[in-house]
């Protein structure tokens, strides 16, 4: 019969834990995170009168909004210097079997969604969130320097950016809610190292770095080679 103590799991601070970001990772996601907040709150006073009036100076909140909105991609470009960072921009970009299964299964509510490093819907997340911010770069440019276009194109820029903004509050507003109903998650992103048992549950076809390349066998994030079987064996503790 064992004792209570002993029957007792492990607190979540002593369980293994695996590398899943690296500090530079962490350092571009909050420097975008935060020129990210900073051209949504500046819209705000721009486009809410309430808002505009608790904080007038428009002058200089049209100047950040712009600043801001222009170094959006600056992080990410700075961060390519990472070889840990342009590994995961290229499994963002690589989508196999898995995802669609992944997908099928959060739309009908369902379990058993297979994913590597990054399940489909963050995949999906990127995509469409890079494809905005480049969208809302461009638009933002011709508002900016009217004399760039035509008027036809400047009121056209005005409307796709606008009503674009709008999809991007709404979509960042999801990202966060679900990131808010997973502690592990953001424990990931704020220390770089996330809790085993989690990974291999959330994340099962995840190969960390520290089990890549054993006895030849690759990533498995696509979906080919033994690397598909890598939920059964899950990633391994960080040292």
């Amino acid at each position: 019969m064992p004792r209570p103590s002993e029957a007792r799991p492990a607190p979540a601070a002593h369980r293994p834990r695996v590398r899943r970001f690296t500090p530079a990772e962490h350092r571009v996601h909050r420097a975008t995170a935060t020129l990210m907040a900073v051209c949504v709150l500046t819209a705000g006073c721009l486009y809410l009168p309430f808002l505009a009036e608790l904080v007038g100076r428009r002058a200089l909140v049209v100047t950040v909004h712009e600043w801001s909105g222009l170094l959006l991609p600056v992080p990410l470009l700075l961060g390519l210097a990472s070889r840990a960072l342009r590994a995961d921009l290229t499994r963002l970009n690589r989508y196999g079997p898995h995802d669609r299964q992944w997908l099928r299964a959060a739309l009908r509510r369902r379990g058993g969604r297979p994913a590597g490093k990054f399940n489909a819907g963050q995949k999906l997340y990127a995509a469409w969130i890079a494809g905005a911010v480049l969208v809302m770069l461009g638009t933002g440019l011709l508002m900016w320097f009217p004399h760039l276009a035509p008027l036809l194109w400047r009121t056209g820029a005005t409307f796709v950016h606008d009503w674009l903004a709008l999809a991007v509050v709404l979509v960042i507003s999801g990202h966060v809610w679900r990131a808010y109903g997973d502690p592990e998650s953001r424990r990931g992103l704020r220390t770089g190292t996330v809790d085993a048992r989690w990974a291999r549950r959330e994340h099962p076809l995840w190969v960390p770095e520290e089990a890549e390349g054993q006895a030849g066998e690759p990533p498995g994030e696509d979906g080919s080679g033994d690397g598909g079987h890598t939920g059964d064996r899950g990633p391994r503790p960080a040292v």
